[in-house]
């Protein structure tokens, strides 16, 4: 990884809508995406995610057939997962699905392993939700022997082991790129640094700086394991327009409807402007704004946990196509500048 502050775009191919108001196709919402991220390796945006989900809200379910799609039509912008759902997947597959994408967009494949924030994977698949926790630990380890390359001689409780397999293709230059994805947890920051992989922290409500204390959990259990430090990310929902009031206005009719649609299946009460107004104020989550707000944000809590990259999910329920391609243009051409200058201004904390 770069030494240079980063500044990603993350997606979950959420189902838009289009000019009459109606929902989007799934297929019209994946072929926007691809546009998407070719729009946001030409304004010189670091990093394109794309989520992984099974359910109608969102159209992305295989995320590494979206990046290939992706890596043809772009050239330098890192291609990744946000996240890659691995308690309900093969770790062998996985790897070998983003090592092809590795080799195809020529060393600019990487994978966040998750367990994501939705179970609909699960019985789909055929998992049992009480096995949660083993399934992510077992597997991660698994995919942690295949990162060190040559055979692989593993066993564990959920799958059939392997004894000397070899899996292909094989990473053309080091190894494959890999984050754990975290939404809080402690015991999850301790497994992260255990395995010695880097850790994204997804916030998407309260004050970021709350976060510290997880980011500071993180290295000390980096430094107890003498392991060198490894590069900490956060994922956090935003929209850019030319105005503060025009971005909250354009966002937010969206942003509610997605918002009551998740919080009615997890009991949360019905989103409000006032709670809207406080996240999207100087100590909540939600970067919306101008360019110049955003860019704020983004630095102040860069500076705050001493990140390397900081991911934006542009994408916000059914907010339309053009409103998300203005905002990735901002994003590119005058947010991610500003934010590396500032950034480098200031020595990152430790």
């Amino acid at each position: 990884m770069t030494d240079r502050f980063q500044l990603g775009l993350d997606t979950f191919g959420d189902v838009t809508a289009g000019p009459d108001g109606a929902p989007q196709p799934h297929a019209r919402v994946l072929r926007d995406v691809v546009d998407e991220a070719v729009l946001a390796d030409e304004v010189g945006l670091d990093a394109f995610g794309v989520g992984e989900h099974h359910r109608p809200d969102f159209a992305i379910s295989a995320p590494e057939v979206v990046l290939a799609a992706i890596a043809a039509r772009t050239r330098r912008i890192v291609l990744g997962s946000a996240v890659t759902v691995l308690s309900t997947d093969e770790p062998v597959r996985v790897f070998e699905r983003f090592a092809t994408l590795d080799g195809l967009s020529n060393g600019r494949a990487e994978v966040i392993l998750g367990r994501g924030s939705f179970t609909e994977s699960y019985p789909l698949f055929g998992y049992d939700l009480s096995d949660y926790e083993e399934l992510f630990e077992d597997k991660l380890s698994l995919f942690a022997e295949l990162l060190k390359g040559g055979p692989v001689t593993w066993s564990g409780s959920t799958r059939a082991p392997l004894a000397g397999a070899s899996v292909y293709p094989a990473i053309e230059h080091g190894s494959l790129k890999v984050w754990i994805g975290v939404g809080g947890s402690p015991e999850s920051i301790v497994r992260a640094a255990r395995y010695g992989l880097p850790l994204t922290l997804a916030i998407i409500g309260g004050n970021p700086a709350r976060f510290k204390p997880f980011v500071d959990l993180y290295r000390q259990s980096l430094e107890k394991l003498g392991r060198p430090m490894l590069p900490v990310a956060v994922h956090s929902p935003g929209h850019i327009a030319e105005r503060d009031d025009e971005a909250k206005d354009e966002l937010w009719p969206h942003y509610q409807a997605m918002i009551n649609r998740i919080g009615a299946e997890r009991g949360w009460p019905p989103a409000t402007r006032a709670h809207f107004e406080r996240e999207a104020g100087p100590e909540g989550a939600l970067c919306v704004g101008s360019p110049d707000t955003v860019a704020a944000k983004i630095v102040s809590t860069a500076q705050q946990l001493g990140l390397s990259r900081f991911n934006l999910k542009y994408s916000a329920g059914t907010l339309p196509h053009a409103a998300m391609m203005k905002s990735i243009e901002l994003a590119g051409r005058i947010v991610a500048p500003r934010v590396r200058d500032a950034v480098a201004a200031v020595p990152r904390s430790s």
